[in-house]
């Protein structure tokens, strides 16, 4: 193919996009003959009954599709109103007697505000699926990452706007706010159950939740009042059996990434990750030593002077200690992660790591969001009602707080960033040429 790129991951060796495009196929067939009757007719179209499709009424690769026939209908034509179900939509912010007529405004701004919060975590939902699927696929090619880093800014932008969203809620005061919140027993945002779904998505750990407080755990406070099962419950239940994770299948991914040129199936992978490590360790101990000389030489005394020499000392060690994790950390595989991490981001200037590291970035920009929708969330609650107990009995804003220091799941996409040196101070490549396009 004119212009196809010399893969850095072409040696994946997986089914490639052909088989996939078909399957693909074959599953948009089959999700279009199962619409929705009734959806079909307010488009002014039906399945023509007992037809068999035409010869050639065939998709790209042979599947057969559906023959539509226009019929006489006086919903062929459809407004904006119908379409996005306005109706029903206005008719959603009725609280508990579920009729807004008997709720203040403030009432209804609280309700509207957390539902376009569920709309918007519906639409990140959507997106880091679909990163996921392809990142988990047996073989990720090339031009598909563009696709992947579209997703992945998209729910960063979806995020961005959601985290606007608190100050609309800090409109309302304590004594309004108040007035209300004791209809919200027992009731707790932290029964979001897309919120729960985004994060174990995108990768958190179970035994990583921090605690409510409460007998049985996250999954207990997610059912109905009286312990029974809920559409909640239901929903987090269903994203713990979606296996795997979006951070699991990126580290599919990552490891499968040639460092340097070396195939990670090869015999000698390790020893040759080992080499390019020792390189660039050796390169980044030289800029840290020259830093420290430098720092320590405008100290104000003797004493301050050792003091931080000592500290970029300890730099240099615990940059080493990253790069040699123990058989518990996953040993060689956790270390060649880092250094597929590492190795992108040191040499994204080659032509086949430039989209690689745009996904790199977009995962960390992703958390970041996340981060401070959980800050902005914990910050809007003390600013309304202090730091009372929670309407779910969780510590409030201590516990809210706390998720936003320590949920984390990119760890080591943000270590890196320390770990980085200047372009000019990185070490020389082995085979630079294998990053380049085939053509070139």
């Amino acid at each position: 193919m004119p212009g196809a790129l010399q893969s850095a991951h072409r040696w994946q060796g997986r089914p490639g996009p052909e088989r996939r495009e078909k399957a693909a196929a074959g599953a948009g067939v089959t999700r279009l003959m199962r619409l929705n009757s009734l959806f079909l007719k307010d488009l002014g179209f039906c399945l023509q009954p007992g037809s068999e499709p035409l010869p050639s009424a065939r998709g790209r690769f042979g599947a057969p599709l559906p023959i539509l026939t226009a019929v006489t209908s006086p919903n062929l034509a459809i407004s904006y109103w119908d379409y996005i179900r306005t109706e029903e939509l206005l008719a959603l912010q009725g609280g508990i007697p579920r009729d807004e007529r008997q709720l203040g405004n403030d009432e209804v701004l609280f309700i509207t505000v957390h539902q376009v919060f569920e709309l918007w975590f519906k639409l990140v939902l959507r997106e880091l699926r679909t990163a996921r699927d392809l990142f988990h696929s047996e073989r990720v090619a090339e031009q598909e990452l563009s696709g992947a880093v579209r997703s992945l800014k998209r729910a960063c932008s979806v995020l961005r706007v959601a985290n606007q969203h608190w100050e609309v809620m800090e409109t309302l005061t304590t004594r309004e706010f108040l007035a209300f919140r004791d209809k919200l027993f027992p009731a707790s945002g932290f029964q979001s159950a897309q919120l729960r779904q985004i994060e174990i998505l995108f990768g958190l750990p179970m035994e990583e939740r921090i605690p409510l407080g409460l007998e049985g755990g996250y999954l207990a406070a997610l059912k109905s009042p009286g312990a029974g099962s809920s559409p909640a419950l239901a929903h987090v239940e269903a994203q713990l059996a979606d296996m795997p994770t979006l951070k699991t299948a990126i580290e599919e991914w990552l490891f499968r990434t040639p460092i340097d040129g070396s195939d990670p199936r090869a015999a000698d992978d390790e020893r040759r990750v080992r080499a390019f490590l020792e390189a660039y360790l050796e390169a980044h101990a030289r800029e840290v030593d020259a830093t420290a000389v430098h720092t320590a030489s405008i100290a104000r005394t003797p004493e301050d002077g050792a003091r931080i020499r000592e500290r970029y000392e300890a730099e240099k060690r615990s940059v080493r200690a990253f790069f040699a994790p123990a058989s518990e950390e996953g040993g060689f595989r956790t270390a060649r992660l880092r250094a597929a991490m590492l190795f992108i981001e040191t040499y994204r200037e080659l032509p086949l790591l430039a989209w690689p590291r745009e996904v790199l970035d977009a995962l960390v920009e992703l958390e970041q969001f996340l981060v401070i929708f959980r800050q902005r969330h914990a910050r809007m609650v003390e600013r309304v009602i202090g730091r009372r107990t929670g309407t779910g009995g969780s510590a409030g804003v201590d516990y809210l707080d706390a998720t936003a220091l320590k949920y984390r799941i990119f760890r080591d996409l943000w270590a890196i960033r320390t770990l980085q040196i200047r372009r000019a101070a990185a070490p020389a490549l082995a085979r630079p040429e294998f990053y380049d396009f085939r053509n070139s």
